[in-house]
Formats: C-alpha cells, structure tokens, sequence
C-alpha cells in the first residue's frame, strides 16, 4: 500500500488534472496484485473496492469538472468511457453511459474518444448502428492523428466497406500515413499495405516485392503475428524475395504461434513432423501437440492434420474412431482432404492408413506432403 500512498500525495498536491488521472489509473493496474500481497483474504475485497471507489471518484470529477476551476477533462471523459465499456474499477457494464463519455471526449478533439465514438457506431455499441457516422468519426479521429483511425479509414477506402464508394488512391494515403506511425499496438496498417505492394491491383500502388517483404519485417518486428506467419511462409518457400532458409522460417513461425496463431502453429507442426538438419530435431510429439494448438481454435486445416496424426498414430495413440471424428469436424467447414479420406475409410471399411515418410516439398500450398 505504500506506493498507493506515496501516489496519493503526490496527487492531492498536484493542481495537474493529468497527474490526478494517472493516480486513479495506477489503482486500476495494481490494486488486485496490492491487495494479494499486502492484505489477508478476509479484508481483500473491502480494500479492493475502497480503492476502486476512491478512483472511480476522482474520475467522475475529473470528466465534469476537471479539477481546479478547469473545464471537463477529455482524458477522463475517455478514461470513464473505458471502466464502463470494459467493467473495470468496480463499474458495471455500461454501453450506453461509455458511448455518451466517448462523445463528449470527442466533441474536446481527444483522438482515441473520437476512435471510440466511431466503434460505437459501427458496431452498434450505446448507440444504434450508423455507418456513415461511424466513417464521419473514423475521418475526424484520423485527421486527430488516431493511427487505428488512420488504419480502418485506409481500409474502409481500399474495400469500399461501411456504405462507402471504394477510394484506393485516398485509401492507401491513410494507410501510408498509419505505418508512418506505426507502433507496437497499432503494426495493422504496414500488413495492409504490405498487401497491396505484394498482390498489386491498387492503381496508386505498383508491384513491389522487396518493399512488401521490409513492411512485413517492420510488422513482425512488432509483434504482429499474421506478418511473422507471412515471413515464415515466405522463407520456408522463398517467396516474396525471401531465400529459402529453414532456420529464419522456423523462428518467425515459432515467434506467431507463441502468440497462438494457429495458422502459424499448424505450419510448425509440419516442420516438427519432418524436422530440419542441424536447425531442428524431429519430434511427433510437439509435431502432434502444435496442430492441436491449431485444431482446437477450429482451423480446418489442423482438423485434418489431426485427424491424421491420430489414424497414424503420429505422437498420439492410434486411434480410428478419434480419427474419424476429427475428419468430421474438418470436412464439416468444407476441407477436401477430409471430405475425400472420409470416402475413403468408407469405402475401404475403415482401414487404418500406414504411415508414409513425411517429407517437404515446393509446394507452398501445403505445410508437408501429408498434410
């Protein structure tokens, strides 16, 4: 409670609406690890909830009169929007008390309310769904120099979504300037135009394959796992200006899928299977675990995989009628190989496939020939 205290005073000293936020902020971020470490279980949450209390009275303040004969502070305003959008500081729910705090914030110019102002009402969120509005505060937020605004502007542009007429040229503007700024929660836009530069098709943008490559680098730097699942890709298949390079490929896949993307996890489940000379042993085991990760979130591609591995009998015990259901649920969302190996144990009645030597090949369509 010590730095809570210390906090405190600084605080109450301070003529600083600013200053006066970021004390009831730090409540919100440390108050549940405070009361764990500092307070016995029978007085937690009566400590917990007079410290939410006590924030939760400075930012009501703050969003209404500002403090010191100020007018409403617009970071408050947001920061209350966001307890009522997300529940925190002991608030419940409010949709519709978040989007009214949202706009006020936004009638201040504050970039992120204006952001949120505009989520409200594409989703529908407090307010009913107003697409052209949405667009109105998506362009005011982005002229604000929100990058998430500048970023769904871009795209909105680029694909004529939310009622809009498609605007590539004003569309890859807003992407541009995104990844201008791009940073660790904001890397979406440098994808996106990545996108373009590779696939081409936008009239304002020419086919570039190495600009392409060093946007999805700046992304996966970030932390952006479809960039990092993309240079996997890339560099298991030397595509995209990318040689071919199993060590660089098993990284990036490895860096996506501890994120849990399951594209990404299905991809190193495959080079588990087969392994890679002197970069990666070959395991069944964490080839079978890693396409589980993958199946489990409903990628049908892993389903089949599993369903596989479990006929095989590759790192799990074989297991026909197991097999069998998850080849179900992959041809359920339309993959062929399952749909075609379900014929076939039909057919055959229910023989159990021998396991075939997994190998790699050029196909980059495919993580493995068995797959």
């Amino acid at each position: 409670m010590a730095s809570i205290d210390a906090f405190r005073i600084k605080a109450t000293q301070s003529s600083d609406p600013g200053v006066m936020l970021d004390f009831a902020k730090y409540i919100n971020k440390v108050a549940d690890q405070v009361v764990l470490n500092e307070v016995g279980p029978n007085e937690g949450d009566k400590v917990k909830n007079g410290l939410y209390n006590e924030a939760i009275k400075v930012v009501k303040r703050l969003a209404t009169q500002g403090g010191f004969s100020r007018g409403a502070y617009a970071e408050a305003q947001f920061v209350l929007a966001d307890c009522y959008n997300k529940g925190h500081l002991g608030l419940a729910p409010d949709h519709d008390k978040a989007f009214s705090l949202y706009q006020q914030s936004s009638k201040q110019s504050h970039p992120q309310g204006t952001y949120r102002t505009a989520v409200c009402y594409e989703m529908g969120a407090g307010t009913k769904k107003d697409p052209h509005r949405a667009v109105q505060y998506y362009r005011k937020a982005a002229s604000l120099g929100d990058t998430g605004a500048m970023y769904k502007l871009g795209v909105v542009l680029l694909k004529g979504l939310l009622s809009q007429p498609v605007n590539p040229r004003e569309g890859t503007t807003w992407l541009k300037r995104a990844a201008d700024q791009a940073d660790v929660e904001n890397p979406h836009a440098l994808h996106e135009l990545a996108l373009c530069y590779e696939k081409g098709g936008v009239p304002s943008i020419l086919v570039d394959e190495h600009y392409a490559k060093e946007l999805y680098t700046q992304a996966a730097h970030l932390g952006y796992e479809p960039s990092q699942f993309k240079l996997g890709f890339c560099y298991e298949y030397g595509t995209l200006a990318c040689p071919q390079d199993a060590r660089r490929s098993i990284a990036w896949y490895t860096r996506a899928a501890e994120q849990g993307d399951p594209e990404a996890e299905l991809a190193l489940s495959g080079w588990y299977l087969t392994g890679s000379d002197g970069i990666l042993q070959q395991s069944d085991t964490e080839a079978y675990l890693w396409a589980r990760k993958a199946a489990d979130k409903g990628l049908a591609k892993a389903e089949y995989a599993i369903g596989y591995y479990t006929e095989t009998g590759i790192g799990v015990k074989q297991d026909m009628e197991e097999a069998r259901r998850w080849y179900m649920r992959s041809a359920a969302q339309g993959h062929k190989r399952a749909m075609n190996r379900l014929t076939e144990l039909k057919r055959l009645g229910n023989t159990t496939s021998q396991r075939t030597k997994p190998s790699r090949s050029g196909n980059k369509d495919e993580n493995c020939t068995i797959f």
